[in-house]
């Protein structure tokens, strides 16, 4: 079940799935049919997918070929072969994000005890489809849980009862996850609790998501907002009063170290020059404690 709202970056139901093309944004909305895991693979890829929505769109691809090749899968030993082979090419589409290795890891350690149990074959499917699809709605609760906390937590950090300021960069909006969104999600929930006066955010080049695609889901939620070059984020910070940096993250090592659009460096080393706070708002899925510091990323 997805979020009813306009902006879906995803639409599914068993069988069928398409993704919302984020690089024709914003002068067309066109929805690309993904019919296997190849497709699937070549769209993150080529960013016209982008992270945290990477390891959903990867997983509903596998759902959706499982669920069409179901005849030609003759035992629970090729079913669960198949599925690691295909989970294990999805995670080479973008080593960055480590929400599509999570999802793959979290997916093959349910294959195990699934197979203990005594079950068809068919209902063995049935069950791994649904623990699929289930990738979907847990996306959008964990970025509505993420959206009430990160505004909590800037609120918090900035008791007077003046509305705040923020800047975000890149798009982590409805657009770049299933709804609602992460950084994008804090200003969103920021807005709705009537603590937002303005959120700035970058063009974000190369790709432009900021101007292309965040621009879009504020305007589309009417929340206030002014776009900058990326090169002008130093003298904003010194001339206007920022309150906090939220941006997303594709991976989080076990010390911290975050990897991210490019340009969110240079918004971190401006932000501590300025002592403004700087949060990283991401699901759990995208902490790889396996790497213990940032070097480690790919």
């Amino acid at each position: 079940m997805q979020d009813n709202q306009t902006l879906q970056s995803i639409r599914y139901q068993r069988g069928l799935l398409s993704i919302l093309d984020q690089l024709q944004l914003p002068d067309e909305s066109v929805y690309i049919p993904i019919h296997s895991v190849d497709d699937a693979w070549k769209a993150i890829h080529t960013m016209c997918s982008f992270a945290p929505a990477i390891a959903v769109c990867g997983v509903l691809s596998l759902a959706v070929e499982l669920h069409h090749s179901r005849s030609k899968l003759e035992s629970i030993a090729a079913v669960q072969h198949f599925v690691t082979d295909q989970l294990n090419y999805l995670s080479t589409a973008r080593p960055t994000a480590v929400n599509m290795a999570e999802a793959a890891a979290t997916i093959i350690d349910y294959l195990i005890p699934l197979s203990d149990k005594q079950v068809d074959l068919s209902l063995y499917i049935d069950d791994l489809l649904d623990f699929m699809e289930k990738f979907l709605e847990h996306d959008l609760a964990d970025n509505r849980s993420i959206g009430r906390y990160g505004a909590e937590t800037i609120r918090n950090n900035n008791p007077s009862p003046q509305q705040l300021t923020v800047l975000t960069h890149c798009n982590t909006g409805s657009l770049a996850t299933v709804g609602f969104g992460t950084a994008l999600g804090v200003v969103r929930q920021l807005a709705a609790n009537n603590d937002l006066k303005l959120v700035y955010f970058t063009e974000t080049r190369p790709y432009n998501q900021g101007s292309r695609l965040t621009a879009y889901e504020l305007v589309h939620d009417r929340i206030p907002h002014s776009m900058i070059c990326d090169s002008m984020a130093g003298l904003l910070m010194r001339t206007q009063p920022i309150h906090a940096v939220v941006v997303g993250a594709d991976c989080v090592t076990a010390n911290g170290d975050t990897a991210n659009k490019i340009g969110t460096y240079q918004l971190a080393i401006l932000a501590k020059y300025h002592h403004i706070p700087f949060y990283i708002a991401a699901p759990t899925t995208s902490i790889d404690l396996t790497k213990k510091t940032g070097a480690e990323i790919v």
